[in-house]
């Protein structure tokens, strides 16, 4: 196992054309670490890059405590699965995870151990046999992995490992990835786009977009507490629902809370979300601002209560998803539908087309400035 340590890495294509930029990240050893973002923005590059398979720009990467920018890819002591599972046709089984090791000239008996003991993990004995084109996806990418782990690597690299597999295939794997991180216990980075994969698999999850680092932290860290707009609608399923807000100024002056109004519902923002001195050091009054709120802090109300938090819509479409459902709506203060999560006990009076009331959950609210950052955080559920 080893650490991984990035400095000041950048790529750059050509002249004018910076793919990352100013990366620099710490990877524990025996984390399973995972870069997730849209296409485009530099997450395979960067594993590439640590790889060995990429020429690294500018900075410098540590494998341990070795710098690495100029070590061959066959001495950094990694194993990369890709998307395509690569495995020879005219191989089976056996002969496709041994490849490697015959040509390092290891012996035949602990070629036959390495084999044996990365089959009986991977739960793929009965397979060895086989010719890939007699296999599943799920056992192909099984034979994959086992072929990296038979090198017994310092850090396992994964590239959208799953791409290819169907919905069912995709959640057995990554529950065998995350048995296997814990049974190895090795440096795993995985590149994703599915935001569902690196909440299910990461210890921490790295959010790239545009070749930078939005934010790090753990699942749970960056869903209660994204840093940006960005990391709020990018993690998180259905997305958080932004709305456009204006602060009004500290509640009566008791330190209750901030009030914002958002159309006509009046919020009164608790003080402790607030992140530290936001609320305090900058004159906020009369400033435009976005509220963000996830689908389960909103309440859907048949009629108005009177109360200041609630605003009207209209329901445009409702999905069943077994004991949950989630309410699409229409807002005149966005151009986006905005999504409620909840119980199909409750909806029995809920049509597509009627007009409701959305009941704001102020202390799960998060405020985001006029350059996205975030300002306050919702309580955690």
């Amino acid at each position: 196992m080893a650490s991984i340590r990035f400095v000041n890495l950048s790529k750059t294509w050509g002249a004018n054309k910076p793919v990352l930029q100013g990366i620099n990240l710490d990877i524990v050893d025996g984390e399973f670490l995972v870069l997730v973002g849209p296409s485009g923005c530099g997450k395979s590059t960067l594993l590439r890059m640590l790889a060995g398979l990429e020429s690294i720009s500018e900075g410098e990467l540590y494998i341990g405590d070795k710098l690495a920018n100029h070590i061959p890819p066959a001495q950094r002591g990694l194993a990369m699965v890709f998307q395509s599972y690569a495995l020879y046709p005219h191989m089976n089984v056996f002969d496709n995870m041994a490849f490697a090791l015959k040509m390092a000239g290891k012996a035949k008996a602990e070629i036959k151990q390495e084999v044996e003991r990365a089959a009986e993990i991977l739960q793929i004995t009965p397979l060895l046999a086989r010719k890939p084109g007699q296999l599943s996806g799920g056992q192909r990418q099984r034979v994959a992995i086992g072929r990296a782990i038979v090198r017994q690597p310092q850090v396992f690299l994964f590239d959208e490992p799953l791409s290819n597999l169907d919905a069912s295939l995709r959640l057995q794997m990554r529950l065998e990835l995350a048995k296997l991180h814990q049974n190895l216990k090795s440096t795993m980075v995985y590149v994703t786009h599915d935001q569902v994969e690196a909440m299910t698999l990461g210890q921490r999850i790295v959010v790239l977009q545009g070749g930078k680092i939005e934010q790090v932290g753990t699942p749970q860290q960056l869903y209660e507490q994204p840093s940006n707009v960005f990391v709020a609608g990018f993690l998180g399923t259905p997305k958080m629902n932004f709305l456009p807000a204006r602060a009004l100024g500290e509640h009566s002056g008791d330190g209750a809370g901030w009030q914002l109004s958002c159309g006509s519902a009046q919020l009164t923002i608790p003080p402790a979300h607030w992140a530290t001195g936001a609320a305090r050091e900058r004159d906020w009054q009369g400033k435009a601002l976005t509220l963000g709120i996830r689908a389960e802090h909103l309440e859907i109300l048949a009629t108005a209560s009177g109360a200041k938090d609630e605003l009207p819509a209209q329901v445009a479409h409702i999905e069943y998803l077994g004991d949950s459902a989630q309410v699409y709506l229409h807002c005149t203060l966005s151009e986006d539908l905005l999504c409620a999560r909840q119980a199909v006990n409750s909806l029995s009076a809920c049509q597509a087309g009627q007009n409701v009331w959305l009941k704001l959950a102020t202390q799960h609210c998060h405020v985001f400035d006029q350059d996205g950052v975030a300002l306050s955080h919702g309580k955690s559920c």
